[in-house]
C-alpha cells in the first residue's frame, strides 16, 4: 500500500494530465490503492420506444394514410395513446418495422 503523501502526488500528476479523464484517474488511483481494478458495472440503458405519427408510418410503408388507418382499424397496427390523452399519438416504430419485414403475398394468392 502506498503512503498517503505518495497517493496525493500521483493524484496531482493525474489532475495535471490533460489526456486523463476523471474515470481514468479514478481507475489508476484504485489500482494503486487496492492492487486491482475495481469498476462498477455500467448501467444498461433500455432503448426508449419511438412513436411514429401516421404520416411518417405511411411514408415508411410506402403507402397511403388510408391504408395506415385501415391497418390500425383491423388491429394489425396498434395505436399508442400517451397517459392522460384520449387521442392516439401514433404507432410504435418497432411495430412498423416488423410489418415491413413480413413476407409479401404474391398477386395470385389469397
Amino acid at each position: 500500500m502506498l503512503a498517503p503523501t505518495t497517493l496525493e502526488i500521483i493524484r496531482s500528476a493525474l489532475r495535471a494530465d490533460p489526456n486523463a479523464t476523471p474515470a481514468d484517474r479514478k481507475r489508476h488511483l484504485n489500482y494503486l490503492r487496492y492492487g486491482t481494478v475495481v469498476e462498477k458495472p455500467s448501467p444498461t440503458q433500455t432503448p426508449t420506444p419511438r412513436i411514429i405519427r401516421r404520416d411518417e408510418a405511411a411514408r415508411l410503408l410506402s403507402s397511403s394514410l388510408r391504408l395506415v388507418d385501415r391497418l390500425a382499424q383491423e388491429g394489425t397496427l396498434k395505436k399508442v395513446t400517451l397517459p392522460g390523452r384520449k387521442r392516439a399519438a401514433g404507432f410504435l416504430e418497432a411495430d412498423i418495422r416488423a410489418l415491413m419485414q413480413l413476407p409479401q403475398q404474391k398477386q395470385g394468392e389469397a
